[in-house]
């Protein structure tokens, strides 16, 4: 693991990269340095331990997890630290993530997941760089400024729908 990581993103498949790499982009925006991997709760068990287990001895402080179908990923994460898990459900072929919502988020008391929206990995990164914000005053003013900047965009957008209408707003 890189030596500055504060975020592990890990996914249990490749499959699952071109959705997760948007946590990665998030987390560069704010200039987070993370880690990224391919590590599944079936296929690889022991490499999810030996990950989870190294995790805080190399400085991360949150691990990011995202999987399809069964997506017992970031629960099996949970079960093995005491470190925040933000599991990403991702949408498969079947169900439409459906699935892996409920399997993300339905943990037993005692092993908490915080869990985003089916495939809403920037939310996840987001969610990461708030906590880490708790202790960092430079990110978290980032973070006001980022927010600030979305209210501004909305402004702007709401002021253009008022002035032409929807018709040629839909243009």
């Amino acid at each position: 693991m890189k030596k500055d990581a504060k975020v592990l993103i890990l996914m249990g498949s490749d499959s699952d990269l071109e959705v997760m790499s948007e946590v990665a982009k998030i987390l560069e925006e704010f200039g987070i340095s993370y880690d990224i991997t391919v590590a599944s709760a079936h296929r690889s068990p022991e490499l999810v331990h030996q990950y989870v287990a190294n995790a805080k001895n190399h400085g991360i402080k949150i691990l990011i997890a995202g999987a399809g179908g069964a997506a017992h990923l970031a629960g099996v994460i949970a079960s093995l630290t005491t470190l925040p898990v933000i599991g990403i459900p991702i949408k498969a072929k079947t169900l439409d993530g459906l699935d892996s919502l409920l399997s993300t988020s339905q943990m037993p008391p005692g092993v908490p997941v915080a869990t985003v929206g089916i495939n809403a990995t920037k939310n996840a990164g987001l969610l990461a760089i708030q906590i880490l914000a708790l202790s960092d005053k430079n990110l978290e003013k980032k973070l006001i400024i980022y927010k600030e900047k979305m209210s501004d965009e909305i402004k702007i957008k709401s002021e253009k729908l008022f002035k032409i209408g929807y018709k040629k707003y839909l243009q």
